[in-house]
């Protein structure tokens, strides 16, 4: 007999409550096959089967609140589940079949794992389609996650069959299709007509709450982050619980004036229009932004730099420098240095709130705002501090070939302390960029254009660049967003306060 217990949830999470099981009580089940899916305040984690068995108990039934080493269940090792009499004869005659037939030799293709706290993603489009031969590692489909794109390649030469639709949404270890080695395509299975399962009326006024029994943490934040009242939720969760779908359901209910503005199904699309489903990767971008501005207390101050003397030390150097390090010198360098000086000045600019403690970040990880044909991307220049010019350069330039060709892996995305965004590249003059939570502070580069200046007493043509700060004001001062910018300014208008740090 092995225990199914739950398993570690992750820092500062201590409860999950039980959101499915897949497998009910005498289900045969594989070793490491998906059992039950917990679902925590932050991520979905899934629980597998320890051994090759029977599932023999289930002892958390769904809805239920566990903590980290319940036991869950558990599996009668080398035991089989006891078929129903009635199915004997129809057994008997399919494996009698199965023994008159060739061994078929199917290769599955199963969802990849698409990493830490990624549990599922949408089929992208199908570059073969059922019937058509293949050849180990050819690339098959893209899979899309709200962070990366993962790839799926041939896992053997022979025909596809297809078993996963383009805009599926599918999970890690997921059959998406399979390769018949024969060279014979494999029809498809008819599928059982399911029956429908009649719909369970949702609870008018939850039994949870009623019997005052605690909402799980996915409900409970779901329920403070929209100050939803859980007395007027229709639960329809297993004992009249309350799940997150159903809190979820409710935000829009909770404004009557703009449910009864939206319309009851999707506006009609004209002939001059078209309608697309946004990508995964596009839906993130504008949660995380939505999120950004409805968290941080944002606020963007401005200033002006003269570019002169940067520009010509690029045009004295930029030459020698691409001989020398085989990478071009360009201005991105130049402002990841000097943001790391000002950082090192202002630290709150270089931290992030975590709940009511401020952490000081120590370490200086520049992202870079990266536009893609998907949308944009922030990835990670780690280390920023201890790089030259030619290494920021270098580590640019790569993060920025990754973001082109989809190939960023999520260590690439994940973990910046501030970022740096180049709309200049774009023709933009000003812009008052969003901050990339949980970051205090985030830069905005623009356009250089040449404007009449006044210097020393007499009108002057400078190329000049407006720069942005958006700042955490809870966290990040007035006083000290203006000193950070102001220190940007300085050390871009006189390069040589970097080399004689002043």
């Amino acid at each position: 007999m092995a225990d199914i217990l739950t398993p570690a949830l992750g820092e500062s999470v201590t409860e999950a409550t039980i959101a499915k099981w897949t497998k009910k009580v005498g289900d045969a089940v594989k070793k490491d096959e998906l059992l039950v899916e917990l679902e925590t305040d932050k991520v979905s984690l899934e629980v597998v089967a320890p051994a090759d068995g029977v599932l023999g108990a289930i002892n958390a039934a769904e809805g239920d609140t566990v903590v980290p080493g319940t036991v869950l269940g558990s599996v009668s090792e080398g035991g089989a589940a006891a078929a129903p009499a009635a199915a004997a004869p129809a057994k008997a005659a399919k494996a009698e079949a199965k023994a008159a037939a060739p061994a078929a030799a199917d290769i599955d293709i199963m969802v990849p794992v698409m990493g830490e706290s990624v549990a599922e993603g949408s089929m992208g489009k199908w570059l073969k389609k059922t019937g058509d031969a293949v050849k180990k590692d050819e690339l098959l489909v893209e899979i899309e996650t709200d962070k990366v794109a993962v790839e799926v390649s041939a896992p053997a030469d022979g025909v596809l069959t297809v078993a996963a639709d383009e805009g599926a949404t599918v999970t890690p270890g997921q059959k998406i299709g399979s390769i018949s080695g024969s060279g014979a395509v494999a029809a498809p299975a008819a599928a059982a007509p399911a029956a429908a399962p009649a719909a369970a009326p949702a609870n008018t006024g939850s039994a949870q709450v009623a019997k005052n029994d605690a909402l799980s943490p996915a409900v409970q934040r779901v329920v403070a982050e929209n100050n939803l009242d859980p007395k007027t939720i229709a639960a329809t969760g297993p004992k009249g619980n309350i799940t997150k779908a159903d809190a979820i359901a409710a935000i829009g209910a909770a404004a009557p004036a703009l449910a009864a503005a939206a319309p009851s199904a999707p506006r009609a699309v004209g002939p001059r229009e078209e309608r697309v489903k946004m990508t995964r990767l596009r839906q993130t971008i504008a949660r995380r932004l939505k999120e950004s501005q409805n968290t941080a207390a944002q606020l963007t101050t401005f200033n002006e730099v003269d570019m002169t003397n940067v520009m010509a030390l690029r045009t004295q150097y930029k030459d020698v420098f691409e001989k020398r390090h085989g990478v071009k010198l360009g201005f991105m360098s130049f402002f990841t240095k000097a943001v790391v000086a000002a950082l090192h000045e202002i630290p709150a600019v270089n931290a992030e709130i975590d709940g009511t403690d401020i952490i000081y970040k120590n370490h200086y990880d520049i992202g870079v705002a990266v536009g893609t044909e998907k949308g944009l991307v922030v990835p990670v220049l780690r280390d920023a501090d201890h790089l030259s010019l030619a290494g920021i350069e270098k580590g640019i330039a790569a993060l920025g070939k990754a973001a082109r060709d989809g190939a960023l892996t999520l260590d690439q995305l994940q973990g910046g302390t501030f970022t740096i965004t180049n709309g200049g590249t774009y023709g933009s003059l000003m812009s008052t960029p969003i901050l990339n939570a949980p970051q205090s502070g985030i830069l905005g580069m623009h356009n250089i254009v040449q404007r009449p200046m006044a210097v020393d007493g007499q009108v002057v043509i400078r190329p000049m660049m407006y720069l942005a700060l958006s700042y955490d004001h809870r966290i990040v001062d007035g006083k000290e967003a203006v000193t950070f910018l102001v220190r940007v300014k300085e050390l871009l208008e006189d390069p040589a306060r970097a080399l004689l740090d002043l």
